[in-house]
C-alpha cells in the first residue's frame, strides 16, 4: 500500500485549534474590541463612508422605540399569523443599533435602551411556535447577543451580571433548545441562519462545544445544511432556481457565521478555494447581468440586490482577493446602508493578506448533463419524434440499423417504460428535450429490450424522475428525499457478466429519481461522459444507501468521465460491485448523503483527478465483504468536506491512495483509513 498525499494544514489547524481549548475573544461575535475602537476612531475623525453610515444608523435609532416583549412568539409562513414576530425583530435590530451608537458616542441613554430591550425579552420569553419558529429565532439571537456582547465588555453600559446571567438563561433556555437540531431538509438559508446564531450564542456564553458543534454543522451539515451543501462548486447555490431574495439571504447567513468564526480566530472564508466568495461572486454578477450555467433554470424572481455584501467585499478586499461583482453591488447599496457599513470595519492587519485571484468556477466535471444546444449534429436520417408522438415505435423501427431516434424539443410523457433494442441510439435536443414517465406506468422509465442488449446510445435529453415534471417556484419542494413514490430511471439489468456490450451515456441528465438514477448490471463496455445524476436515490424499497444516482454491479471496461454525480438523498454518487477494469476520472462527486464513491469487491479500479465533497460519510469507501477489492488506485482527487475519511478501506490488496489533496473532512487528523483487516461495516 502506498501512502502519499497532501494535507491542507491551513483550515485545519484554525479549528482544531479552537478544539485545544483557548478562550474566547471578548468582545468577539461581529467585531473585535480593537475593530470596534477603530470603527469609533473613523466615525469621529469623520471619515467617510463611515460618518455618513454612522448619521444615517443614529438617525435610525430612536430612543422612544416602545419595547412589546411576549411570552408566546408565534409566526407562519409568510408572516401569517404573526404574534410577536414583528416585535421580537425590530426589538433585536434597535437592540444592536443602541448599542453600537452607545459605543461611538458614549450617550448612556442608549446603553439603556438596549438593555431595555433585552431584559424585557429575557424576562418575558418563553418559546416559539409555528412554520418559522427557528428561522426568527436564527434570525434575531446573533442580533442580540452583539448588543449583548457590546454592553458587556465596555465599561460604563451599566450591565451587570445578572443581565448576564438572565439573558444567558433566555438563550439557553428557549433559543437553543428551539435551534439545536438545525432543520437541513428546508432551503439552506434556514441552517445558515441558526449556525449564525448558535455561534454568537456560543461566544457570548463562553460555550466551546457548543462553537464547535456549529462550526462542524457548518462544514459537514447534512441535504442543505452546510456551506458546502448550499454553494457548488461552480458558484450556483442551493437556492439559485428558487429566487434571489432567499439566495442573498442565505449567502448572508453563512458570510455572518464567518465572520463570528474568523473574529475567533477560524477562517471560513478561505475554505475550499474561498467557496464563500465564489457563491457570492455569481450571485452578484447574475444580479448585475451575468447569465451563469445553472443545474436547473437560474430564477429570475426577485433580482434586487440587498444589504448582504459590505463585509464579504471587505473582508475580501483586505485579504487580497478581487471580487469585482461583489464590490459593484457593495457600492451599489452602500449609500443607503447604515449598520452594515460600521460592522463590516476590522483593524488594519487583522484580517491576513493572500493575494489570491478572483475565485473560478471549479472545471471538474463541469459542465455536465444535458445542454441547452447539443454538439453533436444529428444524422440526416434520423427519425424525428415530436412530443405526444410514440418514441417505442421510432425505436423498434430503428433497431439494429444504428439508426438515431431523436425526441424533439418539449415534455414527452411516456405512457409505459421504453425498452432499448440494440444498435439504436436515443437522443434529444438537450435541456428542452424531458422525457417523463407517466406515474400511473410503473416504476423504470427506461430499459433493455433484451437480455443481449448491445450498442446503445443515450444522449442529449433530460430524464425526469420526479413525480410531477413541473419543478415549480421552490425545487426543493419537489426533491426526492420529500417523496415516497417508487421512481426508477435507467435500468439496464443484463442475466450474466458481459451479457450487454457498448452502452454510452453522454450529455443526460437523470434527475429526481427515488430509486436508482442510473442501474447497470452485466455489461461490458460502458461510456459515462459528460453526464449529470442528481438527486437519484431516496429511501423507498429496498431502503436507503441501496439505490445510488449511478450504481454498476458485474460490468467491465468501464470510464465515467466529466460527469457530475451529486445530492443523492439516501445514496452515493458511484456505487460499484463485482466491477473491474473501471476508471473515474475528472468528475464532480458531491453532496451525496452516503459514500461520495463506493466500492464493494471490485477490482482494477481507478479513481482520479474527481473532486469529492460534502459527502455524509467518507469520499471514497473501499467495503470489506468477502473477498474485498484489488488493484483499486486513488490518486490526485481533491477530497474535501466529507463527514467521514477521505478515504476509507478495508481489506484492499495492492490497493494505491496516493497524490490527493484533503482539506476540512471531518477525520482531518486523520484524513485516510486504509486498513488490512476484514471488517465488514454493519451501519
Amino acid at each position: 500500500m502506498k501512502n502519499h498525499s497532501v494535507f491542507i494544514f491551513l483550515v485545519l489547524f484554525a479549528v482544531q485549534a479552537v478544539a485545544w481549548g483557548q478562550s474566547f475573544v471578548h468582545p468577539g461575535i461581529n467585531q473585535t474590541a480593537g475593530d470596534l475602537a477603530y470603527m469609533k476612531q473613523q466615525v469621529l475623525a469623520g471619515q467617510q463612508p463611515y460618518k455618513d453610515a454612522f448619521e444615517r444608523l443614529k438617525a435610525s435609532t430612536s430612543l422612544e422605540f416602545e419595547v412589546k416583549a411576549f411570552t408566546h412568539v408565534q409566526r407562519g409562513p409568510y408572516g401569517r399569523p404573526n404574534i410577536g414576530g414583528d416585535d421580537l425583530s425590530k426589538g433585536a435590530n434597535m437592540a444592536y443599533n443602541c448599542a453600537l451608537v452607545w459605543y461611538i458616542t458614549g450617550d448612556k441613554a442608549y446603553a439603556d435602551k438596549a438593555n431595555e430591550i433585552i431584559a424585557a425579552w429575557s424576562d418575558r420569553l418563553w418559546d416559539f411556535d409555528y412554520n418559522d419558529a427557528k428561522l426568527l429565532a436564527a434570525w434575531t439571537g446573533h442580533l442580540l447577543c452583539n448588543a449583548a456582547e457590546i454592553l458587556r465588555h465596555t465599561p460604563g453600559s451599566g450591565w451587570q451580571k445578572a443581565d448576564t446571567d438572565r439573558f444567558t438563561h433566555l438563550l439557553m433556555t428557549v433559543y437553543y433548545p428551539l435551534m439545536r437540531y438545525y432543520f437541513p431538509q428546508a432551503n439552506g438559508n434556514w441552517d445558515g441562519a441558526i449556525i449564525h446564531s448558535i455561534l454568537a450564542i456560543a461566544v457570548f456564553t463562553d460555550n466551546r462545544p457548543l462553537f464547535q458543534q456549529a462550526m462542524d454543522h457548518l462544514l459537514h451539515g447534512p441535504v442543505n445544511g452546510s456551506l458546502f451543501k448550499y454553494i457548488y462548486p461552480s458558484g450556483q447555490c442551493q437556492e439559485s432556481p428558487r429566487d434571489q431574495a432567499h439566495v442573498q439571504l442565505g449567502l448572508g447567513e453563512f458570510a455572518g457565521a464567518a465572520q463570528i468564526a474568523y473574529t475567533q480566530g477560524v477562517d471560513v472564508f478561505s475554505m475550499a478555494n474561498n467557496r464563500l466568495a465564489l457563491g457570492y461572486e455569481y450571485t452578484a454578477g447574475f444580479l448585475l447581468g451575468e447569465t451563469p450555467h445553472c443545474y436547473g433554470v437560474i430564477s429570475e424572481r426577485a433580482k434586487t440586490l440587498r444589504d448582504d455584501y459590505e463585509y464579504v467585499y471587505r473582508h475580501y478586499s483586505a485579504a487580497g482577493v478581487e471580487l469585482p461583482f461583489t464590490k459593484i453591488a457593495a457600492d451599489s447599496v452602500r449609500s443607503k446602508a447604515s449598520r452594515s457599513v460600521l460592522t463590516s470595519i476590522r483593524k488594519p492587519g487583522f484580517i491576513k493578506n493572500r493575494m489570491q485571484p478572483t475565485p473560478r468556477a471549479s472545471t471538474v466535471g463541469y459542465i455536465a448533463g444535458a445542454k441547452a444546444v447539443p454538439e453533436r449534429k444529428v444524422p440526416a436520417d434520423a427519425i424525428r419524434v415530436a412530443p405526444g408522438e410514440s418514441i417505442q415505435q421510432a425505436l423498434d423501427a430503428a433497431a439494429g440499423t444504428g439508426r438515431w431516434v431523436l425526441a424533439l424539443a418539449g415534455l414527452h410523457t411516456l405512457p409505459a417504460k421504453l425498452s432499448i433494442p440494440s444498435g439504436t441510439t436515443l437522443a434529444g435536443e438537450g435541456l428542452r428535450t424531458v422525457l417523463f414517465l407517466d406515474p400511473a406506468a410503473g416504476r423504470d422509465a427506461i430499459v433493455n429490450a433484451s437480455e443481449d442488449m448491445h450498442n446503445v446510445t443515450l444522449r442529449d435529453f433530460v430524464l425526469e424522475g420526479a413525480s410531477n415534471p413541473e419543478t415549480g417556484t421552490d425545487p426543493n419542494s419537489r426533491r426526492s428525499f420529500r417523496s415516497t413514490a417508487n421512481r426508477g430511471g435507467i435500468l439496464f439489468l443484463g442475466p450474466r457478466e458481459g451479457a450487454f456490450k457498448k452502452i454510452r451515456f453522454e450529455h443526460l441528465t437523470v434527475r429526481n429519481c427515488t430509486y436508482n438514477g442510473v442501474f447497470v448490471s452485466g455489461a461490458t463496455g460502458i461510456d459515462v461522459l459528460a453526464c449529470d445524476f442528481n438527486e437519484n436515490g431516496g429511501s423507498v424499497v429496498p431502503g436507503p444507501k441501496l439505490q445510488h444516482n449511478l450504481l454498476l454491479t458485474h460490468c467491465a471496461d468501464v470510464v465515467v468521465e466529466g460527469s457530475r454525480l451529486a445530492t443523492s438523498p439516501h445514496g452515493s454518487g458511484l456505487a460499484l460491485g463485482h466491477c473491474a477494469e473501471v476508471r473515474v476520472a475528472n468528475c464532480e462527486i458531491a453532496r451525496n448523503a452516503h459514500y461520495g464513491i463506493l466500492v464493494s469487491e471490485s477490482r482494477k479500479v481507478t479513481i482520479e483527478k474527481n473532486l469529492i465533497e460534502a459527502n455524509d460519510r467518507s469520499g471514497v469507501m473501499m467495503e470489506y465483504l468477502d473477498v474485498g477489492s484489488a488493484n483499486v488506485t486513488v490518486r490526485e482527487n481533491n477530497i474535501q468536506f466529507n463527514k467521514g475519511y477521505g478515504v476509507e478501506a478495508y481489506a484492499m490488496q495492492q490497493g494505491k491512495v496516493l497524490g490527493n489533496v484533503y482539506e476540512g473532512n471531518l477525520q482531518s487528523s486523520q484524513p485516510e483509513k486504509i486498513s488490512n483487516e476484514k471488517i465488514i461495516l454493519f451501519d
